[in-house]
């Protein structure tokens, strides 16, 4: 709880540490406020917490909200977050989906790579996924 002395220290308090409360907290800090974020989790981050669940230094991203879109974020790209420690790591392929013939096909970061896989699909995958792709910074 926040004496009532306290709560003068403050411009701006927000409430919960997830991708929305942190962006808010740091535009605000970035316009000279001084801003207070109170986080009931033990961890701060809401979707964008990750933990080593598996292996020791391995990194996983239990809540999966954020990091897919992040990597895209106007906002999250303006941040020195790699001077923090932060690197991308991408799986050869994101999504696998099983086929009745027991093949499948496989979704890369690539619109190519992915159409390459889908035989007569192929460039109908690439006419929807390309105005996609073109329009992905207007988007996120």
């Amino acid at each position: 709880m926040l004496s009532s002395s306290s709560k003068s220290q403050w411009d701006a308090v927000i409430v919960g540490s997830g991708p929305n409360g942190l962006a808010a907290a740091v535009h605000l800090a970035q316009n000279g406020l001084k801003v207070l974020v109170i986080e009931a989790a033990h961890q701060p981050g809401g979707g964008l917490r990750s933990s080593e669940l598996t292996l020791p230094g391995f990194i996983h991203d239990p809540c999966a909200t954020v990091h897919a879109l992040a990597v895209n974020s106007p906002f999250l790209s303006q941040l020195p977050l790699r001077d923090y420690g932060l690197r991308w790591v991408y799986a050869p392929f994101s999504v696998a989906h099983p086929l009745d013939d027991g093949s499948a096909i496989t979704i890369s970061q690539s619109v190519d790579e992915t159409a390459a896989g889908l035989g007569s699909d192929a460039a109908a995958y690439r006419r929807l996924m390309s105005p996609l792709v073109r329009s992905a910074p207007q988007l996120l």
